[in-house]
């Protein structure tokens, strides 16, 4: 790099001064920006809650192990596991839907269409965000081209339907349709146990991913909005420019981590009715997954859980943020 040198110096002495040229000035640099393909600050804090939980659950029925014989939580057929988690997805639609309807966070930029079933492109994007998860869902809870992921992995690593089995060795198979046999599902629904391989723990899975999906949805929005929240998601443009993501949404102090706009936007801060119902579910979501971590499952089974989980999170929430081509699709929440 070339160098500058210059006459000066104090009391006549013809000193020089050297300066490298094109050195940015410390006083203008721009402020340090977060890697996109990385997790924010924020989300980093909100995402250790889960590893929290899910070891403090296993620790506690290593150093408690008479909480496994408790009369409730312990039983699968307690009402807030049939009711709730047995239907978690369904909840947490119900939740988001009422959050995306009537909040006024993803209503149009100016103003006009705050509420409502109005399709802005806030609407849509956040609506193709969640169809990407529901079916990073289906593809591991429900099918996959037959048996979903999680039975798929519990057979690859050598689990069986045991009544199955047991017919194969007796050879009186053609009744059980042992076929069919390729599901937990269709194991307990014919009497068998699935026993054997690696379970990916499904509740784990469910509640992590609801979780992390209201969180996103809801909570960006409402931090955007807020005029104390500086904006720390950062994008890579069609250029490859990394920005703060604010520059997408027009807000003209994005670069100073401020992404609120000046006027008309009242109210986008606030919690409103559709996110204390997503907080009820996120609630819930957290409880049950601590219940699962005590009673449920090895310490493996909820970290592949977990994994998973984080996976389809770090899809659809991480990788428009370095990818303009998906962002233009999926979008930000809250931009």
């Amino acid at each position: 790099m070339a160098t500058i040198r210059r006459a000066g110096g104090a009391g006549g002495k013809g000193g020089m001064e050297e300066e490298t040229a094109g050195a940015p000035n410390s006083r203008a640099e721009a402020p340090a920006r977060h890697p996109p393909h990385l997790p924010t600050p924020l989300e980093r804090a909100a995402l250790a809650l889960f590893p929290v939980m899910l070891a403090f659950g296993t620790v506690f029925s290593l150093v408690s192990p008479e909480t496994r014989a408790a009369p409730y939580f312990a039983r699968k057929s307690n009402v807030f596991n049939v009711v709730f988690v047995k239907r978690g997805w369904g909840w947490t639609t119900l939740a988001f839907v009422v959050f995306l309807v009537t909040h006024p966070s993803y209503g149009s930029n100016d103003n006009s269409s705050n509420t409502g079933w109005d399709l802005t492109p806030r609407r849509a994007r956040a609506a193709l965000r969640w169809t990407a998860v529901t079916g990073w869902w289906f593809l591991f809870t429900q099918w996959c081209l037959g048996p979903p992921v999680i039975d798929r992995g519990f057979r690859w690593t050598g689990g069986r339907c045991e009544l199955a089995r047991r017919e194969v060795e007796m050879g009186d198979a053609s009744d059980v349709g042992v076929g069919e046999m390729l599901t937990a599902v269709a194991c307990k629904a014919a009497g068998g146990r699935w026993q054997g391989g690696h379970d990916i723990s499904g509740h784990v899975f469910l509640l992590v991913l609801g979780t992390v999906f209201l969180m996103h949805e809801v909570g960006w929005p409402l931090l955007r909005w807020s005029s104390a929240w500086r904006e720390e998601r950062c994008v890579v443009m069609p250029d490859g420019a990394i920005k703060g993501a604010g520059v997408e949404a027009g807000d003209p102090n994005s670069n100073q981590g401020r992404s609120r706009p000046a006027d008309g936007w009242e109210g986008r801060y606030a919690l409103g009715a559709g996110g204390k119902i997503v907080l009820v579910v996120a609630g819930l979501n957290l409880w049950m997954l601590l219940m699962t971590a005590i009673y449920f499952h090895t310490w493996f089974e909820k970290l592949t859980g977990l994994l998973t989980a984080l996976l389809g999170w770090y899809v659809v929430y991480v990788v428009p943020r370095f990818v303009p081509a998906l962002r233009a699709w999926v979008g930000l929440p809250g931009i």
